[in-house]
C-alpha cells in the first residue's frame, strides 16, 4: 500500500484473465478439497456422505463466482457505460471469496444469492476506496476483506441445519492465537511498511526491482539491475 492514491499504467489484460483461470481452478482445491477424505460410509436419507457434501460445495463455489461475474459485468456497464474484463475478473473472485466460508452448508440457490450481494459489495468497496484514495490496484483489501465480510454474514443467514455440522470452538482459538500474534507484530513496528518504502515502491525497496519504469530520471531507480547503458556510434573507419 501507498500513501494516497496512485494512478497506474494499463497492465496486460491477458494475463489478468490467465491468473483468473488458475485461481479458479484452483479454488475447486481450495474449497472441495478441503474435506480431508471422500469415501466415507453413509446412510439412506439426504445426506450421502462426505462425497455428496463435496459435489455440493464444487457447485456453490461454481454459482457464487459466476453469478458475481455477471452482476459485476453488468452493473459496471450501466455505471461506466462500457465493458471490462478485468471487472468481471474481480468479480468472479468476489464470489469465491464470498462462498468460501459456507460453500459447504448452503444450498445451491443460496449461492446465487451470495454471489449477486458479493458484486456489489465489490463495487461498493471499490467507490468508497476511490473516494477516500485509498491505493489498492489489486483491489484485495476490497475484495477478500468487504466479500469475505459479507460471507460470513451470509453463511450465518443461509446455512442449513444439521447434524453433520456441529458448532466449533475454532473461532475462540482463533482469537486466542492471532490477538497475541498481531499486537507483538503492532509492537514491532512489523504490520506496516516506512512512508520511505510507500513513496519509492515495494517492488524496488523489498524485492529488487521494478514493475514499471515511469520516469528516467527518477531518483529512485538506481543500482547495477537498473542503469542506463549511454550508446554511443562507433568509428569503424580505422
Amino acid at each position: 500500500m501507498k500513501a494516497g492514491r496512485w494512478r497506474c499504467r494499463g497492465h496486460s489484460a491477458s494475463l489478468v484473465v490467465l491468473g483468473t483461470f488458475l485461481l479458479w481452478f484452483g479454488w475447486y482445491g481450495f474449497n472441495p478439497g478441503s474435506f480431508f477424505t471422500i469415501l466415507n460410509p453413509y446412510k439412506s436419507g439426504y445426506y450421502y456422505g462426505q462425497w455428496s457434501a463435496v459435489g455440493r460445495t464444487a457447485v456453490t463455489t461454481t454459482l457464487a463466482g459466476c453469478t458475481a461475474a455477471l452482476t459485476t459485468l453488468f452493473v459496471k456497464r450501466i455505471l461506466s457505460g462500457h465493458w471490462n474484463v478485468l471487472d468481471v475478473c474481480n468479480g468472479l473472485l468476489a464470489g469465491f471469496a464470498a462462498i468460501t466460508s459456507g460453500c459447504s452448508v448452503v444450498e445451491p440457490w443460496a449461492a446465487l444469492i451470495c454471489g449477486f450481494v458479493a458484486a456489489l459489495v465489490l463495487i461498493g468497496c471499490n467507490k468508497l476506496a476511490e473516494k477516500v484514495k485509498y491505493d489498492d490496484p489489486l483491489e484485495a483489501a476490497q475484495l477478500h476483506g468487504g466479500c469475505g465480510a459479507w460471507g460470513v454474514i451470509f453463511t450465518a443467514l443461509f446455512a442449513r441445519k444439521s447434524p453433520y455440522y456441529p458448532d466449533s470452538s475454532d473461532c475462540r482459538v482463533g482469537q486466542c492465537n492471532h490477538g497475541p500474534l498481531f499486537y507483538i507484530l503492532r509492537k514491532l513496528d512489523l504490520l506496516r511498511i516506512s512512508a520511505d518504502d510507500e513513496l519509492a515502491g515495494m517492488d524496488l525497496t523489498r524485492h529488487g526491482g521494478l514493475a514499471y519504469a515511469y520516469d528516467d530520471d527518477d531518483p529512485h531507480i538506481k543500482g547495477s539491475q537498473n542503469e542506463r547503458m549511454e550508446l554511443r556510434p562507433t568509428n569503424n573507419s580505422s
